[in-house]
């Protein structure tokens, strides 16, 4: 292998490490909230409204229920009014977001249902606001599990910016459709392959040690 392909992997697997972290912090700052407004306005939540719930419960299923290409295409119109253009790593962020929020919203929701309901009786007996609830007891209890999530999220997003590389993403999925798919360089296409691996597995490790020390259970 040249010394052009390797600078070519390398350029691909800061993009695709670059698209992956920014889409999933902006898809958190979203996903989040969300979540907890998902959590919240359930009949047995903090603050139950029947409408709101079943409103964002249908916003978020169907977007899920896209598959994530068909959603990267539908959505080209809004990827290039918010960056001005629909290729490269930029571009690819838009519709990360966009497919990771709801995903990430419904986590969120599914680790606040796992903290104790006397844990928030006690709140409420100690005469803590709804917000006080949620930034106090609920997403601090649910902080390992939130984290165990954002690991699963990583992953995830990770594997929608390979995809991306179909319709002129940047990052490792790029070199692997335009070099091993369209060229039949099936050297390339496995050598992409190993990289993601490697980037899935150092995420997973990562996550899992910051699990680990955050939970106070296991110490």
């Amino acid at each position: 292998m040249d010394g052009k392909l390797v600078e070519l992997l390398v350029q691909g697997c800061w993009e695709t490490i670059y698209m992956t972290l920014v889409s999933t912090a902006i898809a958190y700052v979203l996903g989040v909230p969300l979540g907890v407004l998902v959590y919240g306005t359930d009949q047995k939540g903090i603050f139950p409204n029947k409408t709101v719930n079943m409103v964002l419960g249908f916003v978020i299923n169907s977007i899920r229920s896209v598959p994530f290409l068909i959603l990267l295409v539908f959505i080209l119109p809004v990827t290039r009014f918010v960056v001005g253009t629909t290729i490269g790593s930029n571009a690819t962020i838009v519709p990360l977001v966009v497919a990771a929020a709801p995903f990430i919203a419904r986590m969120v929701e599914s680790s606040l249902r796992e903290v104790e309901e006397g844990v928030i009786e006690a709140a409420k007996a100690m005469g803590c606001s709804k917000l006080q609830i949620v930034t106090k007891v609920l997403l601090p209890e649910a902080k390992p599990s939130l984290l165990s999530g954002m690991t699963i999220a990583v992953a995830t997003i990770l594997g929608y910016s390979a995809m991306a590389g179909f319709v002129g993403g940047g990052g490792l999925g790029a070199i692997a459709i335009n070099y091993g798919y369209y060229r039949y360089q099936g050297g390339m296409m496995t050598v992409t392959v190993v990289l993601l691996i490697i980037i899935v597995q150092i995420f997973q490790e990562l996550g899992n040690r910051i699990v680990i020390k955050s939970d106070k259970r296991l110490k």
